[in-house]
């Protein structure tokens, strides 16, 4: 057997290195060279031979787009309508989808809650761990109420099959002998190649071992589940092109401390990408919210001065949001501005603006900013929403809670308009609210159940809220 030979490759910038070095010479970042190895050049030469070769001239293995048929299988549903939602309308057969997270964010849980509910529609689901053994996992799946019942669920559990290994040659043998329809891969990171030297979850291995498991995977049909580690940016472990070979890249967030997670698409081959799915952690496990609005507001029977409400579109999925300010004075020299769940950078935009073309002095007052629930905002349409939270709040004013702001506040103090104005309207009529502030360029809609203020100014937005004086000190 002929020796493996390899090379170093930066993951920061991707040059390549005969040797290792501890820093690499060309973007000069220390410990990012990893093991290679490089692959055989013996089939070049056939192909140049081929190539010399007239009788060969002609196309072998493609065909012209016309002569392809469309894809007929169809999508399956995962069992849940919020990933559903976040993969397009369903799972696709032979797609790669990566899911990355934060540790103890429930990726492990999404993921074996999801095997469950394809189990009960599927012949064959293979859950492959390298993290857990196989009666770690049982006792997981029995907290989260997965084969509590023998009787009801017997069938399900002969289609749900366990396989505790990190061993990338063994999991491709069960994956083409037991030809599942759907498999889970917990994690990437601990699936480790014996023919590389390297340690597993370096680049070279994340890369080998996902590209092994997309062949495998698109040539069998099977739908691959793939977890992902982040690292401490955020980012998905490991190299770049481990996004680049999947079909489909969604990141679990959350504050793990807090009940709710939010599965966000930001890659997606096969429907939009920025779609959000919304779920919460409850003792039995992950629970899909039915009515994700509800969520991030507040109680609006209470009066509360600083408040204010506007629709956050995350992909086709309108969200009402509370915005809550706080402006009070500073004992500094510097104010301080700070915000949870919105772009800071905006914020200081809209406190130029109230300050230039309204005249509310704010460089002796603190400014905090912060969205209910901890869902983070960073649209332009939320722009009115906390401008008209801070000028109440500023103000020690209670702003009309039945009332939605919706629109983009410019550098002119114009409210600018904003996309999908409709399905914002609509989402807030169905949650009972009465009044809407949206931007007067925009053609308005008819029928929505709402009273709509066409503003084009932020100065009309003001005498149009309705404000009133608080009585709570």
């Amino acid at each position: 057997m002929s020796k493996i030979r390899t090379l170093y490759v930066c993951s920061a910038c991707g040059s390549q290195s005969s040797q290792w070095f501890g820093k690499c010479n060309d973007c000069g970042t220390y410990g990012t060279l990893e093991e290679q190895p490089i692959p055989n050049t013996s089939s070049s030469s056939s192909r140049s031979a081929k190539k010399n070769n007239p009788s060969s001239i002609g196309p072998k293995a493609s065909l012209p787009i016309s002569e392809i048929s469309e894809l007929g299988e169809a999508r399956f549903s995962s069992g849940y309508a919020e990933l559903d939602r976040v993969l397009g309308g369903g799972v696709v057969p032979g797609s790669l989808v990566l899911i990355g997270g934060d540790p103890g964010i429930g990726k492990s849980t999404l993921l074996l809650q999801t095997a469950n509910q394809l189990a009960q529609k599927l012949s064959r689901i293979l859950y492959v761990s390298g993290e857990e053994s196989a009666r770690q996992i049982k006792l997981r799946a029995s907290r989260l109420g997965i084969g509590l019942d023998q009787a009801s669920q017997s069938d399900i559990d002969n289609h749900l099959y366990i396989l505790p290994e990190t061993d990338l040659d063994t999991i491709l043998y069960e994956l083409e002998h037991l030809r599942p329809q759907a498999a889970v891969i917990d994690s990437i990171q601990t699936v480790h190649l014996a023919s590389l030297s390297s340690a597993s979850g370096s680049v070279a291995q994340v890369r080998e071992c996902t590209s092994s498991l997309m062949q495998t995977a698109k040539r069998d049909n099977i739908t691959l589940f793939i977890v992902g580690h982040v690292t401490k940016e955020g980012a998905i472990a490991g190299p770049k092109v481990l996004e680049h070979l999947v079909d489909t890249v969604l990141y679990f967030e959350g504050d793990r401390y807090a009940s709710h997670r939010l599965l966000r698409s930001v890659k997606n081959r096969f429907g939009g990408t920025h779609e959000i799915g919304i779920f919460e952690m409850v003792q039995q496990g992950l629970q899909e919210v039915s009515n994700p609005s509800e969520l991030f507001l507040g109680n609006r029977d209470e009066a509360t001065p600083g408040t204010a409400t506007v629709v956050a579109c995350e992909g086709t999925r309108p969200i009402l949001v509370e915005l809550q300010s706080l402006v009070s004075h500073t004992s500094y020299p510097s104010p301080r501005r700070s915000t949870t769940g919105l772009d800071y950078n905006r914020l200081q935009q809209i406190l130029a603006v109230l300050e230039k073309r309204i005249g509310i002095a704010l460089s002796k007052f603190d400014v905090y900013v912060s969205s209910a629930g901890g869902i983070t905002v960073e649209e332009p349409a939320a722009d009115l929403g906390i401008a008209m939270s801070i000028v109440a709040s500023s103000r020690d004013c209670v702003m009309d809670p039945r009332t939605v702001f919706i629109g983009e506040v410019g550098l002119g103090g114009q409210v600018r308009s904003v996309p999908q104005l409709e399905l914002r309207l609509k989402e807030a009529a169905k949650l009972g609210f009465t009044r809407a502030i949206v931007p007067k360029e925009q053609s308005l809609c008819e029928g929505i159940g709402l009273e709509i203020i066409a503003v084009g100014k932020l100065t009309e937005a003001i005498s149009h809220s309705n404000a009133r004086k608080s009585s709570v000190s």
